[in-house]
């Protein structure tokens, strides 16, 4: 059995003993899941598995144990794999079981061949998802932490992967089922592989082999591929490969996952931690290429997969590689400064969660002041955005998201840096966030709305396709005048339903799809939201600063970076804190309403009510009580009757402006 290092380096050489060990029997396969897991629970291992999101893939050794931190974008069809194949020596006539689980491409010496009318051959199922790094992930919280023998995990060029080892090219392990579709017209927007990968296949059958797997043709034919490289290179791969990112200007490689077991657990949006198999085997492109070439000279009704879904489930290797998952996750969240879980019983016996909840106090203090800063010390302003920032939907009440607090800051300048510098402050302190900028030309342009695209068979993302805790800053302090088009009304109409509702309603071009969301939505804005908002708070700044970047650089600077992850910890912490109000505090409340309306019938509605709740529920989470105390409540009224009465005072200045 391989041991030491062969884990990280050698994954399949750890899958194979257990394989040679069992046979058939399927123990093997739980045996090799809980080897690995044994082996992640060892001190700092996680750390030392490479990361796709902190190494580039180029650096990174073919079929190597990784680790991929993830939102499923899109989930393909499942598909069917050879879970056990037999090949035979075409000389000796001797026969070899092998395993096809966590791998892409059957493996063959040089004198075998697959014998797929074998009895002892296997057909199992695995899943496929589509993944993509976190969108809008902070630079903040990716840290990076290089093993000792870095160069023994790493291949230090791809060139290094193609060598001279003799093998026979062999047969994809797995296929996905043919379905009978609509017709469709010619996606001309289609991105489609890049010529130069192209021209690497071509020059690599020159030499008669790729990745160490040989084509096993003729000399002529090899020869006649070559002369035609330069033709196939330019064929139908112009353009390069749309990698379906719902951010623009997103970095990062996009992953086809295969999962093998329970992916009834995880559905679009979630965001998962992966631990598996690296496959980049440049292989893959010359088979599919070859599939997709030979599926033209098949009868239509025997190949309903369309052009442009082969090319979208099948891309390059190169840039997007297959991972074959062993272990996976869904995160809760992706703060790397706290423990993976926080609602489960052993957080709360966590020594670093019961000894950062003991320190709470000055944390708080301390970030108010670094908020008050912020907001151009506006105390108030920034007792509001704490709330925000530590809102999330803890439960649904039939339609009603319960927990989301939206707050509108309005009264921001405009023509200044200040809100671009603002959104810089709350990106330094939360894990996940994108600024929206609110124009004109962004909201009839720009795709809000994920939609199917039948012709590829995928989700086509859009800017609202986000995880969970993901912090939404809107700017509509650069909106001027101008004529919203049809794109834009069902832009701006998107954004409320998702205020409001917290959903997003994918477009499936028959139907809309309803897909739940828990996003915080800060708007920032000069006069009164056009959106729908939980809060408005207009801002009073007691300072203007002359150069606003170098205002906001030095406060950004003055900030230890072990106070600032004191802050990224609060902000996250708190959210998943439980919380319940006592029969006692109930009746108090209740009596203090009807006092309030006795005094004043217009003072107060059932729906100023539920604003006090949840202000005072966020107020009192904000000091680590999970139980709402009078003092609370009391300091949760002065804070709405402050906040009230500078909309008022904004509103006798401006007249009907609030």
């Amino acid at each position: 059995m391989p041991c030491g290092e062969d884990w990280l380096s050698h994954p399949l050489g750890i899958v194979q003993g257990f394989f040679a060990q069992n046979g058939v029997n399927p123990d093997w396969e739980k045996k090799v899941i809980d080897y690995f897991k044994e082996k992640l629970k060892e001190n700092n291992a996680p750390k030392w598995v490479p990361s796709l999101n902190e190494v580039p893939l180029h650096y990174l050794k073919p079929n190597s144990f990784v680790k991929f931190r993830c939102m499923v974008q899109d989930m393909f069809d499942p598909e069917f794999y050879m879970g056990v194949y037999e090949t035979v020596n075409r000389n000796t006539k001797a026969r070899v079981l092998h395993f096809g689980k966590y791998r892409d491409v059957a493996e063959c010496g040089p004198q075998q061949e697959v014998d797929l009318n074998s009895p002892r051959t296997t057909t199992l199922e695995r899943q496929t998802f589509y993944c993509v790094p976190v969108p809008g992930e902070s630079m903040w919280r990716n840290f990076r932490i290089f093993p000792i023998s870095w160069k023994s995990f790493f291949n230090p060029s791809f060139n290094a992967y193609v060598n001279a080892n003799q093998a026979r090219v062999s047969p994809s392990t797995s296929y996905t089922p043919s379905r009978h579709k609509r017709s469709y017209e010619d996606d001309e927007d289609m991105d489609l592989q890049p010529s130069k990968q192209k021209d690497q296949h071509v020059t690599a059958r020159q030499a008669g082999n790729v990745g160490g797997l040989q084509w096993s043709g003729e000399p002529k034919r090899l020869e006649t591929e070559a002369s035609s490289g330069q033709q196939l290179s330019s064929l139908n791969f112009s353009s390069p490969f749309d990698l379906n990112f719902p951010l623009p200007g997103e970095k990062g490689p996009a992953c086809l996952v295969k999962v093998y077991e329970d992916w009834d657990c995880f559905k679009v949006n979630d965001v998962l931690e992966l631990y598996g198999i690296l496959s980049v085997d440049p292989v893959l492109s010359i088979l599919n290429n070859d599939e997709r070439d030979a599926s033209s000279l098949l009868d239509p009704m025997e190949c309903t997969d369309t052009a442009e879904e082969q090319r979208v489930h099948s891309p390059p290797a190169s840039l997007v590689p297959r991972i074959h998952v062993v272990l996976a996750q869904k995160l809760q969240h992706i703060n790397p400064l706290l423990p993976a879980c926080l609602n489960k019983e052993e957080s709360k016996t966590c020594k670093f969660v019961s000894g950062f909840m003991s320190e709470l106090s000055p944390v708080r203090a301390e970030l108010l002041g670094f908020l008050t800063h912020a907001l151009l010390g506006d105390s108030l302003a920034a007792e509001y955005l704490i709330l925000h920032l530590i809102s999330t939907v803890y439960t649904r009440r039939d339609v009603l998201p319960l927990g989301k607090f939206t707050v509108n800051l309005s009264g921001c300048p405009r023509n200044s840096t200040f809100t671009e510098h603002l959104y810089r402050i709350i990106q330094h302190l939360v894990p996940a966030s994108f600024r929206l900028q609110m124009t004109i030309e962004n909201m009839n342009h720009l795709k809000f709305i994920p939609h199917k695209d039948y012709s590829a068979n995928r989700l086509v993302s859009g800017l609202l396709q986000l995880p969970s805790n993901t912090s939404l800053v809107i700017d509509e302090t650069l909106l001027e005048q101008g004529q919203l088009d049809t794109p834009g009304v069902h832009n701006v109409t998107a954004l409320s339903n998702l205020i409001t509702w917290q959903k997003v309603d994918y477009d499936f071009s028959y139907h809309q799809m309803e897909f739940p969301c828990n996003i915080n939505v800060f708007i920032t804005s000069e006069g009164r939201s056009l959106l729908p908002a939980d809060c408005q708070i207009h801002l009073q700044p007691q300072l203007m600063p002359p150069n606003m970047e170098e205002y906001m650089n030095s406060l950004l600077s003055a900030v230890l970076p072990s106070v600032l992850n004191k802050f990224r910890i609060y902000l996250t912490l708190l959210r998943f804190l439980d919380y319940s109000i006592s029969d006692e505090i109930t009746k108090a409340v209740e009596d203090d309403f009807v006092e309030m309306r006795k005094n004043d019938p217009q003072s107060i509605t059932a729906d100023d009510l539920h604003q006090l709740l949840i202000v005072a529920r966020f107020l009192s989470l904000s000091a680590g009580q999970t139980t709402l105390s009078r003092e609370r409540w009391l300091r949760a009224k002065q804070l709405e009757s402050l906040r009230r009465a500078r909309l008022q005072q904004q509103k006798c200045v401006n007249g009907n402006e609030l």
